[in-house]
């Protein structure tokens, strides 16, 4: 259909001025924070559930591909239209429906900004662990697409273990309710678990139950730095068997460490080759005992110029040292290309020097950083995406890193999604019969194939 009757059926159902069509507009919405661009022919910006039934309704009638979208901060391709047709962007939909602080859940809309839940749970005394980097500007929606993480993941999980229940609308309009607000719900298969990290592929969420836990009493924060990443690696080793399992374990090397000097002169031992961000939390004198262990662990690694946060200013400093890592290495070259490729904890040291020798090898920069403690790294890849003959190396870069982790009983993405950027690396992961099945499972949901195609499989 042309787009001109595309915007004629849609401005049936929904208010013009949340209808956009225009070229400066639809750019907007034809990237995400991966190198990937893809122009879609209308945007659909929704208020209530009601239009995006009629929206699918429309679509899968004529057979129009639907992107399902929140803010855009995905770093896998996930919500680019790269067959064109309609970008559903649900950020209108950003109610905080209920917080029930005596069955420890919240019912929320898919455009609630991750940061907002945060704030309005915890004032509460309660908490949601689920805590990706883009928390800030990321939406709720976006994170059950993709089910993402963060550095709180190796104590707490990743955001499908947060998720109760979920209200889905299919392709075809209809609705289906996923879980019960029940601790124990056991019937019949787990189409929760299923939907969450689908991509927007089956459906699109409009409304989510998500699970609460109580606000820990205390926390501790500590940085560490070491010689040589196999000491850090084995002071991560150290501090699990040790029984100690921080909130978050960040490594970073020494690339990262200068990449953040630089940027903002921070004052970091510029010759260290790999630091640690640790910390712990849970009643404060659990905390305590954690905290001796750990320096205990920290000394007998190896590691030097151990810092604990002596109050929530020292605290929050050694975390946007952290969290400067992509912006600092993203300043070296006009392109980055963030990875996530994840490996069992032990494995961490072989992935990096890998990743190390890939980045020799091919004469190319890589920055590593990630969550150490639970496997999952991120190269950061600098390059320039317009230098062809450069691209080209990139390419084999990153499947190099693939088939490392791979070969090393990892997987291909931890928190960041299969979206567009990983598709034609699955196979390799899961075989030629787990990729007929989740065909297969997706043309039962989408006989029509209007759900966000060419992502995943």
């Amino acid at each position: 259909m042309a787009v001109k009757g595309i915007l004629e059926a849609i401005a049936r159902f929904i208010e013009k001025e949340h209808i956009l069509s225009c070229k400066e507009d639809l750019i907007c919405y034809s990237s995400d924070a991966t190198y990937h661009n893809a122009m879609p022919d209308v945007v659909v910006i929704p208020e209530e559930k009601r239009e995006i039934i009629q929206v699918l309704r429309f679509a899968n009638s004529e057979r129009i591909p639907v992107t399902p979208r929140g803010a855009g901060t995905g770093l896998s391709g996930g919500a680019l239209p790269v067959r064109g047709g309609i970008v559903l962007a649900t950020t209108r939909l950003n109610r905080i429906i209920d917080i029930d602080e005596s069955n420890l859940y919240a019912v929320v809309e898919p455009g609630v900004i991750t940061a907002s839940l945060h704030s309005e749970v915890e004032q509460r005394g309660l908490f949601y662990p689920p805590d990706p980097s883009s928390l800030r500007v990321c939406t709720i929606g976006g994170n059950l697409g993709h089910s993402a993480g963060g550095p709180r993941g190796l104590k707490y999980g990743i955001t499908r273990n947060y998720v109760m229940g979920l209200e889905v609308v299919l392709p075809q309009g209809k609705i289906i309710n996923t879980g019960a607000r029940t601790v124990k719900s056991v019937s019949g298969y787990d189409l929760t678990r299923l939907m969450t990290g689908s991509e927007g592929t089956l459906g699109v969420i409009t409304k989510a139950l998500l699970r609460l836990i109580p606000k820990p009493e205390a926390s501790m924060t500590f940085m560490a730095f070491f010689d040589s990443i196999s000491l850090a690696a084995d002071a991560v080793v150290g501090i699990i068997k040790k029984g100690i399992l921080p909130t978050s374990l960040e490594f970073m090397d020494g690339t990262t460490i200068k990449a953040i000097i630089q940027y903002k002169s921070i004052e970091l031992p510029e010759d260290a080759d790999a630091a640690l961000l640790i910390e712990v939390d849970g009643f404060e004198s659990e905390v305590k005992r954690q905290a001796a262990l750990l320096m205990d662990v920290l000394h007998g690694s190896g590691a030097r110029g151990i810092h604990s946060a002596k109050d929530k200013t020292e605290m929050e400093d050694m975390w946007n040292a952290r969290r400067m890592a992509l912006p600092a290495l993203s300043r070296i070259r006009p392109s980055t290309i963030l990875e996530d490729a994840t490996v069992p904890r032990h494995q961490v040291p072989i992935m990096v020097r890998a990743i190390q020798g890939l980045s020799i090898k091919y004469d190319i920069p890589i920055g590593i950083f990630g969550h150490a403690g639970d496997g999952n790294l991120h190269p950061t890849i600098l390059t320039d995406v317009h230098d062809k003959d450069e691209m080209e190396k990139v390419d084999k870069v990153i499947e190099e890193i693939f088939e490392i982790a791979l070969s090393l009983g990892g997987t291909l993405t931890g928190e960041h999604g299969i979206g567009v950027s990983k598709a034609r690396f699955l196979k390799k992961e899961i075989g030629e019969e787990g990729i007929r099945l989740m065909r297969a499972i997706r043309n039962i949901f989408d006989p029509n194939g209007i759900m966000n195609p060419g992502k995943i499989c």
